[in-house]
């Protein structure tokens, strides 16, 4: 199942960059993915960390969540920089990361730090150092809301 999901992604991924629709075009894509594939398979690079399939469908839902929260993140740092009356306070401070998996605390570093404002600057075992602009990115945080949106890894647990 992962190897039929890993050649159908890679070829619409190839579709949508190349823009092709020519009979002969097509053929040499598909022999391109098929190629990709087993090289990688070959090469052993096609496992559950390579691309954790069973989390599609939460990773889809969970990145239009992520999408929602980079817009108003962003928002926030405009009001920021444009408005002198909207305090910058840097702060630096420890979270918990709650995820039992590995995979699953590295979606959530990297998710504090593609929300601008905030940065993760360590991931150690159950922790995580985060800097962030302002005061309320940090009580954000502590909330927990994005910790419980990212998906489990259960497959994987550590």
């Amino acid at each position: 199942m992962r190897i039929v999901s890993t050649a159908t992604l890679i070829f619409i991924f190839w579709f949508v960059l190349s823009g092709h629709t020519s009979n002969l075009l097509i053929i040499l894509g598909i022999a391109s993915t098929g190629l990709t594939v087993y090289l990688s398979r070959r090469m052993n690079i096609i496992d559950a960390e390579s691309y954790p399939f069973h989390l599609s469908f939460s990773l889809f839902r969970y990145n239009l969540y992520l999408f929602k929260e980079i817009l108003i993140a962003n928002i926030d740092v405009i009001k920021r920089i444009l408005s002198p009356s909207v305090a910058i306070s840097p702060q630096v401070t420890e979270l918990p990361a709650s995820q039992h998996s590995d995979l699953s605390k590295v979606i959530y570093a990297n998710s504090i730090t593609l929300t601008p404002g905030t940065v993760t600057l360590e991931l150690s075992g159950g922790k995580l150092k985060v800097h962030a602009l302002s005061h309320e990115g940090i009580e954000d945080l502590e909330q927990g809301n994005m910790a419980k949106q990212v998906p489990e890894d259960k497959d994987h647990i550590s």
